[in-house]
């Protein structure tokens, strides 16, 4: 038996941006086939970063967002409008901007397992600084017929650190120098261009102080470049890797006094593997029920650590999307999406109250509103070892300073049950438990509302 304490008087500041993903929700298409549209505007997603948006035909394929593929001659002269092809990636951030969702515009290319071609080292480092710039400008200042959308970051590269277990890269074609000199070329010249955006970069595998990692972050801290948020992944299937992750990210700023500068992790998801069977389990870990208590157990680890911002990867209709499936006519939400609405009420009210779990296998995150009247919870029972059977789990929810005429709902994410409503308890005392019973990988909401004083009490 285990009790979390939810003390109002604990409050301390807010619930982050950790419920944001990789990429926006697809068009109806040419045959207007049902999307998860209006899931996902419904999740109140954040942010969604554009990488790898390229893959999906549905976005606008080839077309769109990588650098060479906005413009696609670099022997162009990047001053002319009519050198980039701008239309297919408009629709894409106008329609991901349309479901409530800012963008976080990663500049460079798509992964590339085969053929080589966007990931090659820029010719004219200047030159695709300006190219970028161009980009920056017509998203945010109107050039070449644009728009004013004030997308805030600008994320240089993706993973320039990558390796398949061949050796190769295929991610970045050049030498570690020469991806240190793109990055200061560019970060000089966009921070020059914009100085009130936020440039950064460069999505690093890992936040692992491998000797890439360490020239770069010493180069920043050296030649005094911007930085404004260091962006980096991880893919695990333990919430304590993840923390020591987060933790190890920001104790390499830190120590190279960056201490201003923003970590940002954009990908993860659950892997046990990158390839034969275990990759094959992963996926399907994904998209069930473990794969909902793995995000819930993420998403409150990434609450009570230093991380400023923390993206899914991928709401992208693809092998790893454990939020959106695909059903007869058109899209299902699966169990992954349900977290993600637990955290969307969790960032509505605002004000995090952290908990100790203390228990190794239950994880939670709490908050309330400014007026500390209402409040929620959400709570899950996680461990990467299904192949043990684990017993039911009697959790306690203590609510501490809250008004003393409550109403509690309790809402269930199971095998069977999607964040139903299966019990709603009243209580009329300042302190007061609400207790759960929890099979592995299940996953409750608790919300705490006050009861109106004019209710009817023998109804």
């Amino acid at each position: 038996m285990a009790v979390i304490t939810i003390d109002r008087t604990k409050a301390a500041g807010e619930i982050k941006r950790m419920n944001c993903v990789n990429n926006g929700p697809p068009f109806p298409g040419v045959r207007l086939s049902p999307t998860f549209f209006d899931a996902y505007r419904d999740a109140v997603i954040p942010y969604a970063r554009n990488h790898d948006a390229s893959f999906f035909t549905g976005y606008g394929g080839e077309h769109i967002v990588d650098v060479h593929r906005i413009f696609k001659n670099f022997a162009a002269d990047e001053n002319d409008p009519a050198s980039y092809i701008f239309e297919p990636t408009d629709a894409y951030v106008e329609n991901t901007y349309r479901a409530g969702t800012k963008v976080f515009y990663r500049l460079g290319a798509s992964i590339e397992h085969d053929y080589k071609y966007g990931t090659r080292v820029p010719p004219d480092a200047a030159k695709w600084a300006r190219i970028c710039e161009h980009i920056i400008r017509h998203y945010n200042e109107g050039w070449a017929n644009g728009f004013h959308f004030g997308i805030e970051y600008w994320e240089i590269w993706n993973e320039p650190d990558c390796r398949n277990a061949d050796g190769s890269n295929p991610c970045w074609q050049g030498t570690e120098e020469e991806f240190i000199e793109l990055y200061r070329v560019t970060s000089r010249h966009l921070k020059s261009c914009f100085p009130d955006l936020k440039i950064g970069g460069p999505a690093f595998c890992s936040s692992d102080p491998i000797p890439f990692r360490r020239d770069f972050l010493d180069t920043v801290a050296a030649q005094g470049l911007p930085l404004d948020f260091y962006s980096y992944h991880w893919y695990g299937s333990t919430p304590e890797s993840f923390r020591d992750c987060v933790r190890t990210a920001r104790r390499e700023l830190d120590r190279r006094g960056l201490t201003k500068t923003e970590t940002v992790l954009n990908e993860w998801n659950y892997i046990r593997g990158w390839s034969g069977d275990l990759w094959l389990y992963s996926l399907e870990t994904e998209k069930n029920l473990k794969g909902s208590s793995f995000i819930a157990a993420v998403l409150a680890t990434a609450q009570a650590n230093p991380l400023d911002m923390l993206m899914y990867c991928d709401a992208r209709p693809c092998g790893m999307n454990g939020l959106f499936g695909a059903k007869g006519r058109g899209f299902e939400c699966l169990k992954g999406y349900y977290p993600f609405a637990a955290f969307r009420d969790l960032r509505a009210l605002g004000t995090w109250i952290p908990t100790d779990d203390g228990d190794g296998e239950i994880y939670s995150c709490a908050a309330t509103d400014m007026d500390g009247k209402a409040a929620a919870v959400m709570v899950t029972y996680y461990a990467d070892d299904e192949e043990n059977e684990r017993p039911e789990k009697e959790i306690g929810l203590r609510f501490e300073g809250f008004p003393k005429d409550c109403e509690a709902e309790v809402r269930v994410l199971d095998g069977e049950d999607d964040l139903r409503l299966t019990s709603t308890q009243r209580f009329a005392a300042d302190s007061f438990t609400v207790w759960l019973r929890l099979k592995l990988y299940t996953t409750a909401e608790v919300k705490i509302t006050p009861r109106c004083p004019d209710v009817d009490r023998e109804k």
